[in-house]
């Protein structure tokens, strides 16, 4: 069997081509949407796409398999109960597909949506958003969190009863949004997940409903948009990104945030693309509904800013900013002068890190607001003191400033450092500690 795993680091996606190399036959298991790699893979390898199989109706990214079907005629293969609105060959329980000389043995494990199917080939067990490494996928999505981890329970039980040689391939890596203890090895075992997986810990149904039905990982506001395209009509290609000499609208600028902070386009969003997660970031802070032009400090990084962006959902793209006006400043701190600040009670310190990652340890006096949630908070925090940002290394108060900045708030990110370096330099941390953990 012929096999070649494709990984979207900036969304902790797997996905996957697997062929026969005697008979020239492959087949592609939950495509991105950037099907360029795919096809490059088959050319190199020397087979033939001949279907695509989806584990189910992806949330978190737009599949491909539109632009495997209009480019290159290429079926879909799905369960039904995803009800999709594109023609589509039907995979039920027990079926077996044919690739060359390899078998395909369809698996339905719903609970994360209830069209879920895994693949078994060859010793490999495709496990989409079902069994990943280290956890399982979130079962609130689809359905009541209750109902999907009822679900998903039993679909783990009857996966774990596979050969414990059987290698784990999963849809997600860590990164991704679909559950929070995601490792980040890219391949396992089934035999090595019983050992250590969270997820297979619990010894009851009752156990693992309790735990995993209480889902604390914020849902992208894109998820419902991603549903509708991945079940919609074939999506097709994007046409190409344009220069633009100037747009009256949102502007995603995603170039590095010192040079944001130099100078940016008035309101514009900072979210470097040479940083981790753009797509989500973006999905999070933007008006989805709304077309979105790109500030980048080249063509390269505006394409690579688009097709994270197109991953995700956010497919009105008006163009790229090739030399606008960026008349707006910003002034990152340091710590030395936030030590000072803050002994003066002169600023307003807001930790825009998730909950879970400051109980390990905050500034005193910092207010905890999540990044992605600044923007409803900027009529609170616009009381003429100004305010700092700060998360764990600086990439998230970057992010955070700009949107503060873009509600007329004087925001200065800590952006070479974070609160790991306030700590190192001497200085106190409160640690909170949360009831039953």
């Amino acid at each position: 069997m012929v096999f070649f795993q494709r990984v979207d680091e900036d969304l902790g996606c797997a996905s996957y081509l697997i062929g026969d190399e005697t008979s020239g036959e492959a087949v592609v298991v939950d495509p991105a949407y950037a099907i360029e790699p795919y096809l490059a893979e088959a050319e190199r390898l020397g087979v033939r796409l001949v279907r695509v199989l989806e584990t189910h109706t992806h949330a978190d990214h737009v599949s491909g398999h539109g632009r495997l079907a209009l480019e290159h005629g290429l079926p879909v293969g799905i369960h039904a109960l995803a009800e999709p609105e594109y023609p589509f060959d039907p995979l039920e329980d027990g079926d077996e597909l044919q690739v060359g000389e390899i078998t395909i043995r369809v698996i339905h494990t719903p609970g994360h949506r209830p069209e879920h199917c895994c693949f078994l080939a060859d010793g490999h067990l495709f496990t989409g958003d079902s069994l990943l490494i280290g956890d399982a996928a979130r079962p609130d999505l689809a359905v009541e969190a209750r109902e999907g981890a009822e679900g998903l329970y039993g679909s783990l039980q009857r996966l774990v009863e596979l050969p414990e040689s059987t290698e784990v391939d999963p849809g997600h890596v860590a990164g991704s949004l679909c559950a929070t203890g995601i490792s980040e090895a890219h391949s396992s075992t089934i035999g090595w997940e019983l050992k250590t997986n969270r997820a297979l810990s619990y010894p009851d149904l009752q156990e693992f409903v309790a735990a995993t039905s209480t889902v604390s990982a914020p849902r992208p506001p894109t998820v419902e948009r991603v549903v509708a395209l991945n079940r919609g009509p074939f999506l097709g290609a994007s046409p190409p990104l344009e220069p633009l000499e100037a747009f009256d609208g949102q502007v995603l600028d995603v170039r590095p945030p010192h040079e944001f902070a130099a100078g940016h386009v008035p309101g514009a969003l900072n979210v470097p693309v040479s940083g981790s997660s753009l797509g989500t970031k973006a999905g999070f802070l933007l008006d989805v509904d709304g077309p979105v032009a790109i500030h980048a400090s080249s063509r390269e990084d505006a394409s690579e800013a688009a097709a994270r962006l197109r991953a995700v959902g956010l497919l009105d793209l008006a163009g790229f900013l090739t030399a606008p006006a960026a008349t707006e400043q910003m002034e990152p701190i340091g710590v030395e002068e936030l030590e000072r600040l803050v002994a003066e009670h002169a600023v307003e310190v807001v930790d825009v890190r998730e909950k879970n990652e400051r109980d390990d340890g905050y500034i005193p006096d910092s207010r905890n607001i999540p990044y992605r949630l600044v923007g409803e908070y900027a009529d609170e925090l616009a009381n003429g003191k100004p305010v700092v940002t700060v998360c764990e290394s600086g990439a998230r108060a970057g992010v955070a400033a700009s949107v503060l900045a873009a509600h007329g708030i004087e925001a200065r990110p800590l952006l070479d450092g974070g609160v790991p370096d306030w700590q190192a330099r001497g200085n106190a941390v409160t640690k909170f500690r949360r009831c039953g953990t």
